[in-house]
């Protein structure tokens, strides 16, 4: 299915806009010389690992450890991501890294 150009445009412009004001809306309504309102330094803090942590339970919600390779490539890969965050504290080393590793087990050793 192809859209005509004018709306293809139109789309294109509704989406940057969209994610223009939700990354700017932020800055404007809570600006830097602010202070900022408690539930807004309390969700600051507890957020980004509640996030972490669904996504290591979305990652993992459909292993199965009762069929081959019964979770062994998804377990090294997230040893490997918390090693990694361990020593070197870099989110993108940690994810990175795990990523690589699971995809080359998957692909190469538990094929």
């Amino acid at each position: 299915m192809h859209l005509p150009a004018n709306e293809t445009f139109i789309l294109i412009l509704a989406v940057a806009l969209g994610t223009i004001i939700t990354r700017f809306t932020p800055f404007i309504l809570f600006p830097e010389h602010k202070k900022h309102p408690a539930v807004i330094a309390y969700l600051s803090k507890v957020l980004p690992p509640a996030m972490m942590g669904l996504l290591v339970v979305y990652c993992l919600k459909s292993v199965s450890l009762f069929t081959y390779p019964y979770g062994i490539p998804e377990g090294i890969a997230v040893t490997a991501v918390a090693a990694l965050h361990i020593w070197r504290r870099n989110v993108f080393l940690s994810i990175a890294g795990g990523t690589a590793l699971y995809m080359f087990l998957v692909q190469k050793v538990f094929m």
